[in-house]
């Protein structure tokens, strides 16, 4: 199968859950998004917000909309996202990362990492929908070489979807001002993390660690730059690197999103 026909992975800046609501530069972006690619048989997404101690994937067939917030409004809490959930997906995930145990989980549904973006990448919810946890006790580097075990999905239609944000430093994020200025360290490691991913130089970016207080600033925890690793672990040879929404939320959030394919 050819760069051409199998699917694309995405990764994709949420932000803030509020974007559900929303039709800005970064949701319009998400829309042209869902209508720029060939629709999926199914979609595997990785959330920054199933942050758990174990590898699980959603294995309802119809799984709940999950609203892991507070603060908000009652509107965003009424959002519903009933895309159907696919069992068979779940085991085939399951089985595609043997010999690692997988929990095939019933109670976890769709949180907001996932339905905030689909809801207008699809917002006809008719496109079946699993979610894979992120191991809390893993390194990136476990992360990256786990997740290549899925890249035979993208040649069966399965649209793989990182959820997350590259720069996430809720620390320094200007409450009420979403407008508000970049900092040059959100700025520069941005910038760094996507001239290495344009040149598919993957190798610092999963030991992210190492490359200095800009990348320590940016990615203060884990969670939400994880997704990043199971979008990348998919690139091949002959696939391009593109950045089809950009920009910054509250001065230290970034809402990049990465295609790969």
């Amino acid at each position: 199968m050819t760069a051409d026909s199998r699917m694309p992975a995405i990764f994709i800046g949420h932000g803030n859950p509020m974007n559900a609501l929303a039709r800005n530069l970064f949701t319009n972006g998400w829309r042209q998004l869902g209508a720029s690619i060939t629709r999926p048989k199914a979609i595997l997404c990785v959330s920054a917000h199933w942050y758990v101690p174990e590898t699980a994937v959603t294995g309802t067939p119809l799984p709940r909309t999950i609203h892991d917030f507070g603060g908000f409004p009652k509107a965003l809490h009424d959002v519903q996202y009933p895309a159907p959930g696919s069992p068979e997906l779940a085991h085939r995930v399951r089985d595609a990362l043997g010999p690692l145990p997988v929990r095939v989980d019933q109670d976890w549904g769709l949180d907001h990492g996932t339905w905030s973006i689909l809801v207008h990448m699809y917002p006809d919810a008719d496109i079946p929908v699993v979610q894979l946890s992120i191991d809390e006790t893993r390194p990136a580097a476990w992360h990256y070489e786990t997740a290549k075990q899925l890249q035979q999905l993208r040649d069966e239609g399965v649209l793989i979807v990182g959820s997350g944000n590259i720069v996430h430093n809720l620390h320094t994020y200007a409450w009420g001002n979403r407008a508000a200025e970049p900092y040059d360290w959100a700025l520069r490691f941005e910038k760094q993390a996507r001239g290495l991913l344009g040149a598919a130089q993957f190798a610092p970016l999963v030991a992210y660690e190492s490359m200095g207080r800009d990348a320590l600033l940016s990615a203060p925890t884990p969670d939400h730059y994880l997704p990043l690793m199971y979008v990348l672990a998919q690139h091949r040879e002959d696939d391009v690197v593109s950045f089809p929404v950009e920009g910054f939320d509250g001065g230290s959030i970034s809402m990049l999103a990465v295609r790969v394919g």
